[in-house]
């Protein structure tokens, strides 16, 4: 019998890639600063900083 799943059940995760212009991959971090958390994304490549993956293009 097949398991009942609600009908907003994730049944596979899509994981995105973003890519820098300078060629490198993007890696979004978490950091935690005074109690709160920051998310930044990074390139691994020329190790640029932004807010979001978004702004590197």
């Amino acid at each position: 019998m097949a398991q009942a799943r609600s009908k907003n059940a994730r049944t596979s995760i899509n994981k995105q890639k973003f890519f820098c212009s300078c060629g490198g991959e993007i890696q979004v971090k978490q950091l935690s600063q005074s109690g709160k958390k920051k998310i930044i994304a990074e390139c691994g490549n020329c190790k640029r900083v932004e807010r979001r993956p978004s702004d590197f293009n």
